[in-house]
């Protein structure tokens, strides 16, 4: 005998299984400029689930347990780019960094990111940073006023197309020990939104951020480490970036 629809119905529905559960310690780096007192580890025992970021257990943190906790975070997408944070001792954006995938048998720590002022808690101040970025002129600079939009072969668009992604979290300029140690030069994500310009083939100012970063501040002054090609959210291939800079200084762009 057939089935009778209601049995073909209860058939059909799906089994969701429930997501697993487990606790964590959080090592939350603590830091009030109003109470004058030094910067100190606070921990946090927090239950998240198997699908939870980091960022979800701050919030965890912040809504029901210390609400003066303070961190920053908009999309929690991975795009906005505003809640990098050193997360057991490397740069990670919190809202992509699964608690499943780190050591859940061991505390998990979680810091500002270093070289930039500490404002307060995870909050530090992005001022030099977005400074720098301002100083390389990131904007397509042409003379003409064409009547139509500028072309680009797929080629050309394609010589520039990997530094586009940076999306300024700041993850590989506070990664890097010569930020850390000098606080005028240029950093990272600034030469990577000067190359994004540089080998743009609509752009007519390369000259211009070439004599930018050919200053005692700029490239020359990375010592290719990779940490900041290691801590790219976005999967930028930075130090390549900045090795390509550098030969335009010498050889011009090509």
């Amino acid at each position: 005998m057939a089935n009778s629809p209601a049995v073909l119905e209860a058939s059909a529905t799906p089994v969701i299984e429930e997501v697993p559960s487990f606790n964590v310690t959080l090592f939350v780096r603590r830091y009030n400029p109003e109470d004058g007192r030094e910067p100190y580890w606070q921990d946090f025992d927090v239950t998240v689930h198997g699908t939870d970021r980091v960022l979800d257990a701050l919030h965890k943190i912040k809504w029901e347990l210390d609400g003066s906790l303070t961190f920053r975070r908009s999309c929690a997408h991975g795009v906005c780019g505003s809640d990098a944070m050193r997360i057991n001792g490397r740069n990670r954006l919190a809202c992509k960094t699964l608690i499943k995938d780190l050591n859940i048998n061991e505390p998990i720590y979680v810091e500002p990111i270093k070289g930039l002022e500490v404002e307060k808690d995870l909050v530090v101040d992005m001022n030099p940073f977005y400074q720098a970025y301002r100083d390389v002129q990131p904007f397509l600079i042409a003379s003409d006023k064409p009547a139509k939009e500028r072309l680009q072969s797929p080629e050309d668009r394609a010589r520039f197309d990997d530094t586009t992604k940076c999306i300024l979290c700041a993850a590989c300029t506070t990664s890097c020990p010569v930020f850390w140690t000098d606080g005028q030069y240029f950093g990272p994500a600034a030469i990577v939104n000067a190359h994004r310009f540089i080998f743009d083939s609509r752009d007519e100012a390369a000259e211009v951020r070439i004599d930018i970063l050919n200053d005692k501040e700029g490239v020359w002054r990375c010592r290719t480490t990779f940490n900041c090609t290691e801590a790219c959210p976005r999967g930028i291939q930075v130090t390549k970036a900045i090795m390509e800079v550098k030969q335009a200084i010498l050889r011009g762009r090509r």
